[in-house]
């Protein structure tokens, strides 16, 4: 799972190659797929904050100005988290275990492999106050006998 959400954007590779890596078709079929389940719901979170502040505009006509940036920025907030949970599942980072040696992660003390330990959620807050739950793997250096939760 080495791939971006987006088209535009693009991993950088670790090989100093500029470019995509040539892809499997079941792996090119599987972000694919990934691609059309974030695009269908980034566009869902659009819209209800599109709509939620067309609504939010009607009952409150005499806002000010402060009061719609603030309605505003709490609806943006919770897009915001959306797409950045997304984003942060669909790094490569988020799995401990690549599918190749050079894609495994590393220790970042002794260098070592890391060993997977299973799929673990970490709860982060956003700078908008807003919770974004990542299910990613758990890994630990049978070396340095640590366990954390691989960076990205």
């Amino acid at each position: 799972m080495g791939w971006v959400c987006v088209g535009f954007l693009q991993a950088e590779r670790k090989d100093d190659r500029i470019g995509k890596k040539e892809e499997t078709p079941k792996r090119a079929e599987g972000e694919k797929q990934m691609l059309a389940e974030c695009e269908s719901r980034w566009t869902k979170l659009a819209q209800e904050v599109l709509s939620g502040m067309s609504d939010w505009r009607v009952q409150h006509p005499q806002a000010r100005f402060s009061e719609i940036e603030e309605e505003l920025d709490k609806r943006m907030a919770r897009m915001r988290a959306g797409l950045l949970e997304d984003l942060a599942m669909a790094s490569a980072a988020a799995d401990v275990g690549g599918s190749s040696a050079q894609e495994r992660l590393h220790c970042p003390t002794c260098g070592g492999e890391l060993q997977e330990r299973g799929k673990q959620e970490r709860k982060l807050t956003t700078h908008g106050e807003q919770t974004v739950r990542l299910k990613r793997s758990y890994g630990y250096c049978p070396t340095c006998r640590v366990g954390f939760f691989p960076p990205g």
